[in-house]
């Protein structure tokens, strides 16, 4: 038996609300009751009064194997997912080739377990080759490990073939994950519409087209019964539907990005092309609309979408530049933002973290409660720095936040009770 406890933390609760100082004790890899620890045979280590928390789950992380491992490899993102508290990657399907095949599945599956020291759980995409038109061999791919489908940012267009795959994932109880934007109005759309993108002479997309694929999701989930969750909901109008639909008892969810929660259309500044992401950054009344949003629990998730661009493809013009930014190093750190603002405190925020995508892919994690897998964090939320870039563990390093002054530092990552960072990886 290997027994560590946690001595004097603050204990993030997000499923009891809570935040209360004293100890937690891991036996074997998974949270213990303290009482029943022989101290004398455990490892202690001193909190010294710091935050600690179960370990970020974030759904819709993007790895480049296979296909772009000079963007990012399984290695270099679980290096930066360690050091950035995130426990569990789930990754998506949009690489070169798709994960459309349970030998690419496999494939994928055995690098991320020789060289990940954080969970990796792989979402497989929904059509072959992502391209709308023949629906995966759904069965075989969850046999495979698949913990989800979605074609991302690809959009399924044709409205027969989508809920084709809704019905086929219903009757295997498998989790679709969407892209909720009308495919034809967000097409070459670089921002927002509205006053600002006008005046940068930017190719925008008006909110509207979240709202028209989110209209066009729900009502094929209605009509087949499929679980289903939106990668990213970043527009108030959107919102409204979904309460709705939750009101209805379809069974839904919901995530959004860090950086649309906590930047806006006019971060982009002097066309700066780190802040391009998808679907563009939006207004600030629909940034605290969503805020707002994740505080009362209509949106569930908050993901990283870290997704890694090499230098060639941002140093183009803003229109022309790829799409994305590397989060998974600072996605705690921005969301700590909310925390320091007074609009999200740490239980609601964990929740959103850690708890709400756990039990949204069937997980154990994202909990304090004894017999949970001791995937823990330990954080000092009121560590000042500004970020360097260059000092990510990314390969990449696309991040919006290059130069930014954050509050919120990682000091130590536990992996089913063993420390993956920390200490001389600090």
């Amino acid at each position: 038996m290997t027994a560590t406890v946690f001595r004097d933390a603050q204990r993030v609760d997000p499923v009891a609300a809570t935040v209360t100082r004293g100890d937690l004790a891991v036996v074997d890899g998974a949270i213990a009751e303290a009482r029943a620890i022989d101290l004398a045979d455990a490892e202690i280590i001193d909190c010294a009064g710091k935050f600690l928390a179960p370990g970020i789950v974030d759904i819709g992380c993007k790895v480049s194997e296979p296909g772009e491992r000079h963007k990012e490899s399984f290695r270099s993102a679980g290096r930066a997912a360690a050091a950035g508290g995130v426990t569990t990657i789930v990754t998506r399907p949009d690489t070169q080739p798709a994960i459309d095949t349970p030998e690419v599945l496999e494939f994928v599956t055995r690098r991320a377990n020789e060289d990940a020291p954080v969970h990796v759980l792989p979402i497989a995409a929904l059509t072959k080759a992502r391209a709308g038109r023949e629906m995966v061999e759904i069965g075989f791919l969850k046999d495979a490990g698949a913990v989800a489908f979605s074609d991302c940012d690809a959009v399924v267009a044709d409205n027969k073939v989508f809920s084709r795959c809704l019905t086929y994932a219903k009757s295997l109880e498998a989790l679709v994950v969407a892209h909720p934007q009308d495919p034809v109005l967000s097409a070459g759309a670089a921002a927002t519409s509205g006053k600002f993108a006008a005046l940068k002479g930017l190719p925008a997309v008006s909110p509207v087209a979240e709202r028209m694929g989110l209209d066009r999701d729900l009502a094929l989930v209605e009509m087949t019964g499929a679980r289903y969750h939106a990668d990213q909901l970043t527009t108030a109008r959107a919102l409204a539907r979904l309460e709705r639909a939750k009101a209805s008892g379809l069974d839904v969810t919901a995530g959004i990005s860090i950086h649309h929660l906590t930047l806006n259309e006019l971060d982009v500044g002097d066309y700066r092309t780190f802040f391009k992401v998808k679907p563009p950054l939006r207004s600030e009344e629909d940034r605290i609309a969503c805020v707002e949003a994740v505080a009362s629990g209509l949106i569930d998730v908050i993901s990283s979408m870290h997704t890694p661009q090499d230098e060639e493809s941002k140093r183009l013009p803003f229109e022309e530049a790829a799409s994305g930014a590397v989060a998974l190093e600072t996605v705690l750190p921005a969301a700590l933002r909310l925390y320091h603002a007074g609009q999200l405190d740490l239980p609601t925020l964990f929740r959103a973290l850690s708890t709400n995508p756990a039990a949204r892919l069937g997980l154990k994690a994202g909990r304090l409660a004894p017999g949970a897998p001791a995937d823990l964090i330990l954080f000092d939320p009121d560590a000042p720095f500004v970020l360097d870039r260059f000092t990510l563990r990314s390969k990449s390093k696309n991040t919006p936040f290059d130069g930014a002054r954050l509050q919120g530092r990682v000091l130590g990552t536990w992996v089913d009770g063993r420390r993956v960072f920390g200490g001389e990886d600090a």
